[in-house]
């Protein structure tokens, strides 16, 4: 990113990691503008003169092709089977609305996509969730996109309320995890995608937990 003149476009704002992204890029000196696709506007603690949000249905993307005319694009989007309460529901979150948005950024011409996947994503998983999150990767790769990257991170360490049951369960006791498996702090997921974002190298890269836990931020 060596000029001023860049755009990014941000899903999934709200989020830890989606939050942290959009803080790095508004303070990025090679972004111009930062696009966030959002529900409703973001709170005021938020604002940055390079930050323009549109907020959205997310149902309706396809409305609005003029708002995915970027360079790159992250996606931090993703929920739970408890806040979606169906499995129709968390796939609509989880793969077809960043598969949408990586679908209409890349006909405007972005050739950049970055997002945040899962641990364990595969799409031969026998279990729902990491197959989603598999099912996306192996979609987003088809798009013809020159540089893709993946960030699997295991359990997000941030301040997120209200907290998830799992995190608040078995966070604790992540120093005993292997280390492929241990926690991570959002804010690690963000700037490892922030920087690969930087060095726009071609081709699929996947950044895998125990290489996140290394950034340093």
């Amino acid at each position: 990113m060596n000029t001023s003149s860049k755009t990014a476009l941000l899903a999934g704002a709200t989020g830890l990691v989606g939050r942290e992204i959009m803080r790095l890029l508004a303070l990025d000196n090679g972004i111009g503008e930062v696009r966030v696709l959002v529900r409703r506007h973001l709170p005021w603690e938020f604002m940055n003169p390079k930050i323009k949000q549109y907020e959205t249905d997310f149902d309706r993307l396809r409305d609005h092709p003029e708002w995915f005319r970027a360079d790159l694009v992250f996606s931090a989007l993703g929920t739970t089977m408890k806040q979606a309460k169906s499995q129709a529901a968390f796939r609509k979150v989880d793969y077809e609305y960043p598969l949408t948005i990586a679908q209409l950024a890349r006909t405007q011409g972005a050739r950049q996509f970055l997002f945040v996947s899962a641990l364990s994503a595969s799409s031969r998983s026998p279990f729902f969730y990491p197959r989603v999150k598999g099912e996306l990767e192996h979609a987003i790769q088809g798009l013809g996109y020159p540089s893709v990257t993946i960030a699997r991170p295991s359990m997000l360490l941030g301040d997120r309320h209200p907290p998830r049951f799992n995190e608040v369960v078995l966070i604790p006791f992540g120093s005993f995890f292997p280390p492929w498996w241990r926690p991570v702090k959002a804010t690690q997921v963000a700037a490892a995608l922030v920087q690969a974002a930087r060095s726009e190298a071609p081709g699929v890269h996947i950044i895998h937990n125990r290489q996140l836990r290394e950034v340093r931020t």
